[in-house]
């Protein structure tokens, strides 16, 4: 039977992203849409500008926009996904949690807070524990976990291969796709021949959430990884498909071979929207590239190449689809995750 789920900021465009990811699902059923005030009401075929890709799915252009509040959403919907501003979700997600719906959000608001899960399912899964920890702290009876950046998620899965040699150092130039600001988040005047060499609060976001993320729990505290993080963040005028050229330092020696045999051999998690393969290895120093690489796997996969030796360890670049691994896809994998250990 399918887990009745919703979507609180239903009509934006990740929100529209997770509408796709969850309409074809075979374990959720979406049962509630919310919205603004001024949406509330409408069948979300009329609250909606629909900007997806295709038609809006059967089924869900009838059903009825409600208010972004606990009282407006069913008791039979255990599970939410928020898509919400991180200034509207700081607001509206603790009450969701605390009246009992436990919500998988993309919005930045508490990523960092020391007992909220940030979650890659593939990278560390043993850290949604960490909703034990904020139950007993809050009193809450549901719960709220996050994923990570888009520009985050797109380097973080490589660099937990390579921690086997010891990482102590990385950096990272970030080619962003312009889906990461939202739909009228850049103007056609400002991007179009150019490059806009600085994203706000981007980099501060790679620089800590990674070590987050990295970092080991012993099911009562969570210890931050020692990473050392510097992150320069660039948007450029591709639609989807984040790109980042990264620099990765080791303790021990890594030649390429190696760190190639590391990223392809890292383990993927048996959910079903993660893909089998998490990391393609691209030996062709053209690759990858937003165009032919950003829907590998349904857009879940990370694709890296070329890859190539320094003097303290390796370099490469990777590449994620921003709005699926790096932001709707990356909700609903941490809703597979909170389904598949119980917490639903």
């Amino acid at each position: 039977m399918s887990v009745r789920v919703g979507v609180i900021g239903a009509t934006g465009a990740v929100g529209q992203r997770l509408i796709q990811q969850l309409a074809p699902h075979s374990e959720f059923e979406i049962a509630a849409l919310t919205a603004s005030e001024d949406s509330a009401g409408k069948p979300y075929r009329e609250a909606a500008k629909w900007r997806a890709s295709g038609p809006i799915p059967d089924g869900v252009g009838e059903i009825t926009v409600s208010e972004t509040d606990p009282e407006a959403v069913p008791d039979d919907v255990p599970l939410l996904f928020s898509s919400l501003p991180s200034s509207v979700g700081e607001r509206v997600e603790p009450p969701f949690a605390e009246a009992g719906y436990v919500v998988s959000s993309n919005s930045s608001n508490g990523r960092l807070d020391d007992d909220v899960p940030l979650i890659i399912p593939e990278v560390n899964a043993d850290h949604l524990d960490l909703l034990e920890v904020q139950r007993d702290e809050r009193g809450w009876d549901g719960g709220l976990l996050k994923n990570p950046n888009c520009s985050t998620i797109t380097m973080v899965p490589p660099l937990a291969a390579l921690d086997r040699f010891g990482l102590e150092r990385v950096t990272v130039a970030t080619l962003q796709a312009v889906s990461g600001a939202g739909y009228s988040g850049v103007t056609s005047m400002e991007i179009i021949d150019n490059v806009l060499p600085h994203i706000g609060g981007e980099e501060e976001k790679m620089e800590t959430e990674t070590c987050k993320l990295l970092g080991a729990f012993d099911g009562a505290e969570l210890s931050w990884h020692d990473v050392d993080v510097s992150a320069s963040c660039n948007r450029v005028p591709t639609l989807d498909g984040h790109l980042e050229n990264v620099w990765a330092e080791t303790a021990e020696p890594v030649d390429a071979a190696a760190a190639e045999r590391a990223f392809a051999e890292f383990p993927g998690i048996d959910l079903p929207s993660s893909p089998e393969q998490l990391i393609h290895v691209h030996e062709d120093p053209n690759r990858p590239q937003p165009r032919l690489d950003r829907d590998a796997d349904g857009g879940q996969a990370i694709s890296v190449g070329p890859v190539q030796e320094t003097t303290d360890g390796i370099q490469f670049d990777s590449l994620a689809h921003n709005t699926i691994r790096g932001a709707a896809g990356a909700s609903v994998l941490n809703g597979e995750l909170l389904l598949e250990q119980g917490y639903l």
